[in-house]
């Protein structure tokens, strides 16, 4: 008899396709769909940042208000309009507004209609970032073919540090009980850069790294090391634009909460989680070979409380 865990492999095999066509992508997916494709100069990033951040009111700006608003000259909205592929400011504009349009027909947001405390209003922002990961999740294709690859590095190498360590370190646990060989870099400077090139050295081709709030000048450092010595870097973070992603071969960017004193991390979460379903679906027969080979060592070594 299969224990719970095969038993949620099996079941929660990932199906290819749109399974939900009716869902549109978030807003802010959309407008990372316009804005990640060219290499942005800082500045062009800022002006990113902010429309992505500030969409419904920036969407209707002028060209002098928006580089107000952005710190830039009017010529670098100019330039940042052509960069992302439009005729001018104004093209960029309405298609902009269209996506506006589209948000503020859904209605205000939860945290401005809802008379709650201020721990629920945390939890009603949690509950929209993890609304946004679901639309970009309406297609998993690309989830799917990413959980191939990590899962055909061998070694995979793991990289979370400072406040990225806790995801890092769950992810690595779980992958562990479906990958031969995973390893775990949560501490930064030379230690990371040995671990990135002995991995490289034992044959492994990519890198899972987290980069979260604040984002650390060593997860960058680090992800550079890791791409020179030849290693692919898939990405989760909560950033849109910036040089980390830059770096990165493959971004999954979600929100983050910044309600209370310490950020949460629902929606970088359960983007982690659909990684390892992915992995899990990419070899069933490993997954299952060595989910029984570790429920055997743990059943003779009492690892878990009998429920």
């Amino acid at each position: 008899m299969p224990s719970p865990q095969q038993a949620r492999a099996q079941a929660s095999a990932i199906t290819s396709g749109k399974s939900v066509p009716e869902a549109e992508a978030a807003p802010a997916s959309r407008l990372r769909a316009l804005f990640d494709r060219p290499r942005l100069s800082p500045g062009q990033r800022r002006i990113a940042q902010y429309l992505i951040e500030n969409l419904t009111e920036a969407a209707f700006l002028s060209i002098t208000d928006l580089a107000d608003r952005a710190g830039v000259s009017q010529p670098s909205v100019t330039r940042f309009a052509a960069a992302v592929g439009f005729s001018g400011y104004p093209a960029l504009r309405e298609k902009l507004q269209s996506i506006a349009l589209g948000t503020l027909a859904q209605g205000p947001a939860a945290a401005e209609d809802y008379g709650g405390n201020e721990l629920q209003a945390a939890v009603d922002a949690e509950i929209e970032n993890l609304e946004n990961l679901r639309r970009d999740l309406a297609d998993p294709d690309r989830v799917i073919g990413i959980g191939r690859e990590l899962s055909a590095s061998t070694p995979l190498t793991v990289l979370g540090l400072r406040i990225s360590a806790s995801l890092a370190e769950y992810f690595a646990y779980a992958a562990r009980r479906i990958h031969p060989d995973v390893r775990l870099v949560t501490r930064g400077g030379t230690v990371a850069y040995d671990a990135l090139l002995q991995s490289r050295e034992a044959g492994g081709s990519w890198v899972l790294a987290f980069s979260l709030p604040r984002h650390a000048q060593e997860t960058l450092t680090a992800v550079r090391v890791a791409r020179e010595a030849g290693l692919r870097v898939v990405l989760i973070t909560d950033l849109a634009l910036g040089p980390v992603v830059d770096e990165a071969d493959v971004t999954f960017a979600t929100g983050t909460g910044s309600r209370l004193v310490f950020d949460s991390y629902a929606a970088p979460g359960v983007m982690a989680a659909a990684l390892l379903q992915a992995m899990t679906d990419a070899d069933p027969e490993r997954t299952q070979a060595r989910l029984e080979a570790y429920e055997h060592i743990a059943e003779q070594n009492q690892f878990f409380l009998r429920e």
